[in-house]
């Protein structure tokens, strides 16, 4: 599969737009609120500005200025007017303090249906899924398939790990799906212009046979999941150069996407999550990952191997012998 990158010419394309209910989805709680409130504190400062400018006073503006107690108070008061608790005492004769009035009250009878939307959206924008900060690649014989391990016991080809959970200790997933591909770009025969390619990879299933999809029945809270993707060459650096048969070396902007697709336990609803990791941006590291040690016994955010989710296994001392392989 390709897409064309163009550069825009006249006809009136490219048309972006952005999806403010997308826009929305994608940040915190806590930033939509301070972004809330931050707008509307200085709409109220900008209010209390331009009322004092065209009020009728016969003080001067530098004295109507340097009052600063009533300038703090006339901005609470077109504060409460923009949230709808309370009204702006304009002059009758005053075009300008009408209008600033008009603009409050507008705004604070929106508010509360902004602030209800952000609610709903946020209420059904889920995304259960925690990533591990970048995919380690190591040795193909180390993935946690004893039968994939045997078959490449004796072989120096890698494999990339990602890493995954579930944060939501009240949140069931089921049917979760897991797929990769990959994204690069290269220059056209024809023309010489960059042409985006996507590559579907072969993961490993739940028997460590490649496959186009790995999936689980069911997503343990808090337990940690891996897709295996087989590199079926050696990578003795980063960034590695071969995939799964293809040759990046003439490739240009190369990512990894892996997408996961589930369904949630009695709300019902589709959730969908990816992670892009980029080849030329450290996405990537050598070596294994640190394992989490389950125990029955203890709650899943008390198991060993969570403060070095994000880490590495430390490499064996130089006067220590490789770590064994298994027999092929």
């Amino acid at each position: 599969m390709s897409t064309r990158w163009r550069a825009g010419r006249p006809g009136g394309h490219p048309r972006f737009r952005t999806s403010v209910r997308w826009w929305i989805a994608g940040r915190t709680v806590h930033a939509l609120l301070l972004m809330t409130l931050g707008a509307l504190a200085a709409l109220s400062v900008a209010v209390a500005t331009v009322w004092t400018l065209t009020e009728h006073s016969p003080r001067s503006m530098g004295e109507r200025f340097s009052d600063r107690e009533r300038l703090v108070a006339l901005s609470l008061t077109a504060l409460r007017a923009c949230v709808g608790a309370g009204d702006l005492a304009p002059e009758q004769d005053s075009t300008a303090h009408q209008v600033l009035a008009t603009v409050a009250s507008v705004t604070g009878s929106l508010v509360p249906a902004v602030l209800l939307g952000i609610v709903l959206i946020k209420m059904f924008a889920l995304r259960p899924f925690v990533w591990r900060q970048r995919a380690s690649v190591s040795q193909a014989w180390t993935a946690d398939f004893p039968g994939y391990s045997r078959l490449h016991a004796d072989s120096d080809h890698a494999i990339i790990a990602v890493r995954f959970y579930n944060r939501f200790d009240n949140l069931s997933v089921v049917d979760l799906r897991a797929r990769a591909h990959l994204r690069y770009l290269e220059r056209s025969p024809h023309d010489g212009s960059l042409v985006i390619y996507k590559q579907w990879l072969k993961v490993l299933d739940a028997q460590g046979d490649p496959a186009d999809e790995r999936s689980w029945l069911a997503v343990e809270r808090g337990a940690p999941f891996t897709v295996w993707i087989p590199v079926e060459a050696p990578v003795p650096e980063l960034p590695f150069r071969h995939i799964q048969g293809k040759d990046l070396s003439g490739s240009h902007g190369v990512k990894l996407l892996v997408r996961l697709t589930a369904r949630t336990v009695g709300l019902g609803t589709e959730v969908a999550d990816e992670r892009w990791f980029d080849l030329s941006a450290g996405d990537f590291e050598l070596g294994r990952f640190v394992p989490l040690e389950p125990d029955l016994n203890k709650d899943v955010w008390r198991w060993r191997g969570w403060s070095g989710f994000d880490g590495l296994m430390p490499p064996p001392p130089p006067d220590d012998p490789e770590p064994t392989r298994p027999a092929a």
